[in-house]
């Protein structure tokens, strides 16, 4: 059963007015200015390696100063509160060997977020269970003599957000928040498991994704622009669409304006506290006097359903941004028209006005004897040129067919398509 009165609270909640998430977690803990032994705790004192920067273990090993940020936020205004489980996927933990306290992980990070918010009298405090991106992509390769070799598969990292996702579910959280996608193959692999995970418990939950705009050329670590990734992710029934981390609020408003313009749901945001200054006492510039009417002209503007803070921001930040937005009407979600969207790095819609689509069919091994030649002889940069030919020709969209009875077509699709992926000028436009 879907947590109906969760869902139908939370949706209210948004029709209303403007619902606030929390800021950094980060930033709280090093306040604490925590050394190895404190993250160590007791339990860990004997761990093989450094654990220190694993903030995710401080659920088990100082779980009175996590409980004790999440009250703060919540005093300050927070509707939603992340658990503090960015990196709690097995994937993520395996860098302090850690992978088997996952499960651990996850439920005790949502029972502490989940008593928080319900020790909160005066109003509803919902819980998102936060899923980080991992620690490693299914888009980029990290040999730069192998641009088509990947450290982890799309299976892999789906099993290891199902798990989290799981362990979050059952430790009581109210919402999944899929955020900072840097790569939008690792955040599909997560909706994935969302959806797979819902559908063989017959539950269902609100899902937010919030993707990451990572410098000024508005576009993703992984090259896409602020529309090609609502696109990759628009077939999901997503609570809200948004923008965190990386950017400032100067930075990142552009790509809140085109999104808020575009998404057929609600639009959150959660900027850093500016651009990183080592002189600034959270290692941010932007204060609360000055965040806060930054994001009160986003909210005049219509844009904002949900707002809160990423990297630099505290309590106080939020508290500003709460009060001086607390008068303003949330943004109003635009009709969905149906018109075919899809995404490479760069978007294409199939609009009214154009006459015909152009499909380059000249990968495929079926349809083209010097292509089926070069994949067939192992000759996959020279494959990759009958791609990029096609491109600079017109094609709006590439048709890939491995389909040939003397090769290997899964192995063979997988290689070109990974190899593809690291060809911008080929991987800007859809691929079919």
């Amino acid at each position: 059963m879907a947590k109906k009165d969760t869902a139908q609270a939370l949706q209210a909640l948004l029709a209303e007015r403007i619902v606030y998430l929390d800021g950094a977690m980060g930033t709280m803990v090093q306040r604490h200015k925590l050394d190895e032994a404190a993250y160590r705790g007791k339990r860990f004192a004997d761990w093989p390696s450094d654990v220190k920067g694993n903030n995710d273990l401080l659920v088990l090993t100082q779980p009175d100063i996590i409980r004790g940020i999440h009250e703060q936020y919540i005093a300050a205004g927070s509707d939603l509160i992340e658990t503090n489980t960015f990196n709690s996927t097995t994937i993520s933990q395996a860098d302090y060997g850690m992978e088997e306290l996952v499960p651990e992980l996850n439920r005790e990070a949502a029972k502490l977020a989940r008593a928080a918010a319900d020790a909160c009298k005066d109003r509803r405090v919902f819980v998102a269970g936060a899923v980080g991106p991992m620690s490693k992509t299914l888009t980029i390769s990290r040999d730069v003599n192998d641009p088509g070799a990947r450290e982890v598969t799309f299976q892999q990292v789906a099993a290891s957000y199902r798990e989290q996702v799981e362990n979050l579910i059952a430790g009581g959280v109210d919402v999944l928040l899929v955020e900072t996608v840097f790569d939008t193959l690792n955040c599909k692999a997560a909706l994935y498991a969302i959806a797979q995970y819902f559908a063989d418990k017959k539950i269902s939950l609100p899902v937010m994704v919030s993707g990451t705009i990572t410098d000024l050329s508005g576009r993703t670590l992984t090259g896409q622009t602020t529309e090609a990734f609502l696109n990759s992710i628009a077939h999901f029934p997503l609570l809200s669409v948004g923008l965190n981390c990386a950017l400032g609020p100067k930075e990142m408003r552009p790509y809140i304006e085109e999104l808020a313009h575009l998404a057929p749901f609600h639009v959150s945001t959660y900027p850093n506290a500016g651009l990183p200054d080592p002189l600034s006492p959270t290692g941010f510039p932007e204060t609360p006097e000055s965040l806060a009417p930054q994001l009160r002209d986003w909210a005049e503007q219509g844009w904002l359903n949900i707002i809160g803070g990423c990297c630099g921001t505290t309590p106080d930040h939020i508290k500003a941004i709460a009060e001086a937005t607390r008068d303003l009407k949330p943004r109003r979600i635009p009709e969905r028209t149906r018109t075919l969207r899809l995404s490479g790095l760069e978007p294409f819609t199939a609009r009214p006005e154009i006459p015909f689509i152009n499909v380059g069919e000249r990968t495929n091994v079926t349809g083209s004897p010097k292509f089926a030649k070069l994949i067939l002889g192992n000759q996959y940069d020279e494959a990759l040129a009958v791609a990029r030919q096609q491109v600079e020709a017109g094609a709006q969209i590439i048709d890939i067919n491995m389909d040939e009875g003397m090769l290997d077509g899964a192995a063979a699709m997988t290689k070109f398509l990974q190899l593809v992926a690291s060809e911008p000028d080929i991987s800007k436009v859809p691929i079919m």
